[in-house]
């Protein structure tokens, strides 16, 4: 049996810091200036007969500048002297290149590797991972392909790599790209990981069937991870009978038992479909097997109480979680905010929002945004105004289905003036108006006459921050010009509707010929509906014939009366 004396198992701090120190005084610098290869590392020879693999792995972790790991790992490389004939092992080149590729020192970490031929599938797994962590899947594709030539097809650490990299990114397709060829070539045989990363792949796109096909073809046991990611997968899914069965398969093959994530994860399941007895169950099951619950496990069941209104049970298992040595936070809190609206006290979820803050507990956004939503379904826009404005003074930004919130009830109340101010204000208080928070006023300052230049102004700027004119938009604009009088711009509308193949509602159309009837422009209204019919897609043709025909009819009748009837007269009739 191999031993090791404690100086090479547990190297002494202070040596450590000694070294350390000096290296912070001698300051090497980029490798590739000239300081660095010029640099004496004679200073550093004092402590070549203290050299040990675990002492050289501790001062590279121990350094915040990798310049100053490199330059003590190129010493201790060819140390002088070197009475104890030290040399690297292979855990300390995974400590430099950890360091190096932590501080994207891509090539730096390359080069040392390629000259002391170290370079494998496991090392070239780290590049693979690192350049993945910053987004360059390119160079990450790029290093798989050099991985292959490097052991000739074999690379099970690489293919393990870049399919992680691939479902981290979401591009589900190469991810199942490089599979296939890991299956076709046959060179490589998967593992527990590679089939693991596969399926946690596809249940995070929502294709669990996929999923289970992987699973179940495994030619290898999986592990508590590959269970745990299908039981999540179906659980995401609400496919709770298919979970419980992955379960009962665990279970039954005895090498890896349900933990604490499995129970949660099924717990969670069971609660957000509002399956609560089950959820109560699997509770009971877990503990009973002396599977401990942790803060997570108590919050699904929390949350799922509440979501059934039963907010008094949701307190007293917050209790029994304390009891069990516990700390309730943020996400056990906005649960129970969630279950006093549900259940209508409303100035009980306040308080208790208010009771966070006095509690030192820091409300995050989704907290106040229960609240929020709360005031304003009571119809008091300027609380929830306030609590904006109160979530931005503790560096918080407030979701913009908040602001929306505010919106709807604004807009209801008449509140127009006050709504377009606080859009305007959004970006200031931290957060950008989506397509929803311009439509909810747009669309209803088009119901109101002389509103329509605010409006363009509006849509001017909702154009500038990359939300188009939806088909609803565009119907509420054509009847907002045409009851502002305005029958060029609200033309204009209508052709640039069906040029771009949105539907003209019924509504719109009708307010469309009803004009130009009553104006006598019936060629026009004809016009219309020709060019509707020709341009976009009409679903009910016959409707639309029908308001032409009756429009047409009234105009027939109007002209053969004893006197022209007027505008407004016109209108009257086609409303009778």
């Amino acid at each position: 049996m191999l031993s090791f004396n404690s100086s090479q198992t547990n190297p002494n701090p202070s040596l450590v810091s000694s070294i350390t120190l000096l290296l912070q005084t001698l300051c090497p610098q980029s490798s590739s200036s000239p300081s660095f290869s010029n640099l004496s590392s004679a200073p550093l020879n004092q402590f070549s007969s203290q050299l040990n693999p675990n002492l050289v792995i501790q001062v590279i972790k121990n350094q915040t500048n990798p310049y100053h790991a490199l330059f003590f790992f190129n010493w201790a490389s060819n140390p002088y002297p070197n009475p104890n004939n030290y040399f690297h092992t292979h855990f300390c080149y995974l400590a430099i290149t950890d360091l190096l590729l932590s501080h994207s020192l891509f090539s730096t970490a390359s080069s040392l590797l390629q000259k002391s031929h170290k370079l494998s599938d496991f090392m070239v797994g780290k590049f693979i991972k690192a350049y993945g962590d910053h987004g360059d899947i390119r160079s990450a594709i790029s290093w798989f392909h050099k991985a292959k030539l490097i052991e000739n097809g074999n690379c099970l650490f690489s293919y393990n790599a870049i399919l992680g990299v691939l479902v981290r990114a979401n591009r589900i397709n190469l991810v199942k790209a490089f599979y296939d060829q890991i299956v076709k070539e046959g060179v490589v045989k998967p593992d527990v990981s590679t089939y693991t990363t596969m399926i946690r792949g596809l249940c995070k796109m929502g294709m669990i069937e996929d999923a289970k096909k992987v699973f179940d073809e495994m030619s290898c046991e999986p592990n508590s991870l590959t269970y745990n990611t299908m039981i999540n997968g179906f659980c995401k899914k609400g496919d709770m009978e298919s979970a419980r069965r992955v379960f009962k398969r665990m279970m039954d093959c005895k090498d890896f038992l349900p933990d604490t994530v499995t129970y949660t994860t099924l717990i969670d399941g069971y609660c957000k479909k509002g399956e609560l007895d089950e959820a109560m169950k699997c509770f009971s099951d877990m503990v009973n097997r002396g599977c401990d619950p942790n803060v997570v496990t108590y919050n699904a069941l929390i949350y799922g109480l509440c979501l059934k209104g039963n907010v008094d049970e949701a307190k007293r298992m917050m209790t029994k979680m304390r009891l069990n040595g516990l700390k309730d936070n943020v996400a056990t809190h906005t649960s129970i905010l969630k279950g006093l609206c549900i259940v209508g006290k409303s100035d009980e979820a306040v308080k208790h929002l208010k009771e966070m803050v006095s509690l030192g507990m820091k409300p995050d956004v989704q907290a106040y945004g229960v609240v929020v939503t709360e005031y304003c379904k009571m119809r008091k826009p300027n609380v929830a105004i306030s609590l904006l404005k109160e979530m931005r003074a503790r560096c918080l930004n407030p979701s913009v289905s908040s602001f929306n919130a505010v919106f709807s009830v604004l807009v209801e109340n008449g509140e127009f003036e006050r709504a377009v101010l606080l859009l305007k204000q959004m970006p200031q208080m931290g957060c950008s108006p989506n397509f929803l928070s311009y439509s909810t006023i747009i669309c209803s300052l088009c119901r109101m006459r002389g509103k329509m230049q605010e409006v363009e102004d509006l849509v001017s700027d909702m154009l500038q921050n990359g939300h188009g004119v939806d088909s609803t938009m565009y119907n509420c604009l054509i009847k907002g010009y045409f009851g502002d009088g305005n029958e060029p711009m609200a033309m204009q509308f209508f052709y640039e509707t069906i040029e771009k193949n949105h539907v003209i509602s019924v509504e719109s159309f009708s307010i469309i010929v009803k004009e130009l009837c009553a104006k006598g422009k019936v060629i026009e209204a004809k016009m219309v509906f020709e060019e509707m019919c020709r341009r976009c897609v009409v679903l009910d043709v016959s409707s639309y014939r029908r308001l032409l025909d009756e429009q047409l009819s009234l105009y027939a009748e109007n002209q053969h009366g004893s006197r022209p009837l007027g505008h407004n007269e016109c209108s009257r009739e086609g409303n009778s």
